[in-house]
């Protein structure tokens, strides 16, 4: 008896200094939280006092013990989101996550599924309506104050749905009862209304995953065989005098220079009148690598300098991505066509990241303040607004794309 007594006091003795721990812990990320904050933000309090900051970092640091490790960590998501720029954010990339295998996007005003893994397939396409219980519209509200790296309303319901597949966040919202498993509930065109139990798999088996998808394009753009890039590239439009060039992310300096000798290369020796740069998908690095693509374009006397650039741009086209949308505006005279950009054109800007010391969670910053527009704007707004339509997705057809086209085609200049 004497020593079931010594066993439980010793195990009483060890909770209490390891929640004494934990708090400590706790409190020194946050004191180094605000500190780095401060010390490397180029303006901290610019949307935010600083008296309201340390108020709600002082309640998150009051309430440690109540709260679970990724509570602590929405709440310095709320607090962060506060301060204002897509660039500040609390980053989740070190710490351990499952995912459920699904990618919802939100097309028509609905969150439809764009891929799913191959268990889930009867799924794809559907419309997503509830997750155990909870209705999408409630959800969305909750991740939306949430969800980080979010400049304004286009690139919000674009982390929405990339935060949305996150079974830990999920749960510790109390949207979903479990992080291993949820129910989730659609409505598909055909009036059915699947009921699935998804499994969230960690993110090492995710990729090993086998997915069904929903892939957009139009007719005569083909990606090249054996580009020097997955993420940059160039083609004919098939019988149009129309370079397309996709332009999904950044490489190095050293790297873009010989691509764009290419680039001018290719435009020049097909007879190119008319320039079409996607920037739908870029999310973001080097905005002056950027500059190199439009110097070398420029060169170029063959394009129709006055109605023969087109930049296409969508809430997912982000930081540099959305700067190059902005600055091609104006050096290169393109129409931008598509849907305002995920970030905004004056702001702060420039990331860099530092990691708190015991949770690791990553803390990104805007170390600049880019003014690239005279106007300040909620996104770069396009000359040309255009959304994707859900019944051309569910086709497989880009319907943005195929418009652009088709006004070149025709002889049309997009019209301001």
């Amino acid at each position: 008896m004497k020593k079931l007594y010594v066993l439980i006091l010793f195990l009483l003795v060890n909770a209490v200094y390891a929640q004494e721990n934990r708090t400590d812990r706790w409190q020194e990320d946050l004191e180094h939280y605000q500190e780095e904050l401060q010390k490397r933000h180029i303006d901290l309090y610019n949307q935010i006092d600083r008296q309201s900051f340390e108020q709600e970092l002082k309640h998150i640091s009051s309430t440690i013990e109540k709260r679970t490790d990724w509570e602590i960590a929405i709440g310095l998501m709320r607090l962060t989101r506060k301060i204002g720029d897509g660039h500040t954010s609390v980053s989740l990339a070190n710490w351990e996550t499952n995912y459920y295998p699904i990618e919802i996007k939100k097309i028509s005003n609905k969150w439809r599924v764009v891929k799913v893994s191959e268990a889930y397939a009867s799924v794809l396409g559907a419309t997503m309506t509830k997750i155990d219980g909870k209705p999408i519209q409630e959800i969305e509200n909750e991740l939306s104050e949430v969800v980080q790296f979010v400049e304004n309303e286009h690139s919000k319901v674009v982390r929405i749905g990339e935060y949305l597949p996150l079974s830990e966040l999920l749960f510790s919202l109390k949207i979903t009862k479990s992080t291993e498993e949820a129910r989730f509930q659609f409505t598909t065109d055909a009036g059915k209304n699947p009921d699935v139990m998804m499994q969230a798999v960690p993110p090492n088996e995710l990729n090993s995953q086998n997915y069904r998808e929903l892939n957009i394009g139009v007719p005569g753009i083909e990606k090249p065989d054996n580009p020097d890039f997955d993420f940059l590239w160039f083609t004919q439009v098939e019988g149009l005098p129309i370079t397309y060039i996709r332009f999904d992310s950044y490489p190095t300096f050293e790297e873009m220079i010989p691509f764009a000798e290419k680039l001018v290369g290719f435009v020049v020796q097909n007879q190119s009148r008319q320039v079409i740069i996607d920037l739908r998908n870029n999310g973001g690095g080097d905005l002056y690598i950027g500059l190199i693509l439009a110097n070398a374009l420029n060169m170029v006397d063959g394009i129709d300098w006055k109605n023969g650039v087109y930049v296409l741009s969508s809430g997912i086209t982000f930081s540099a991505g959305a700067s190059n949308v902005a600055l091609f505006r104006e050096l290169l005279n393109a129409k931008i066509v598509g849907t305002p950009t995920g970030s905004n054109p004056t702001g702060y800007q420039d990331m860099d990241a530092f990691n708190l010391p015991n949770s690791n969670l990553r803390i990104t910053y805007s170390k600049r303040l880019f003014r690239i527009q005279e106007t300040a704007t909620e996104g770069v707004q396009p000359d040309v607004l255009i959304d994707y339509n859900w019944e051309s997705y569910a086709h497989g057809k880009d319907n943005i794309l195929e418009q652009t086209v088709k006004k070149i085609k025709i002889g049309e200049a997009v019209p301001d």
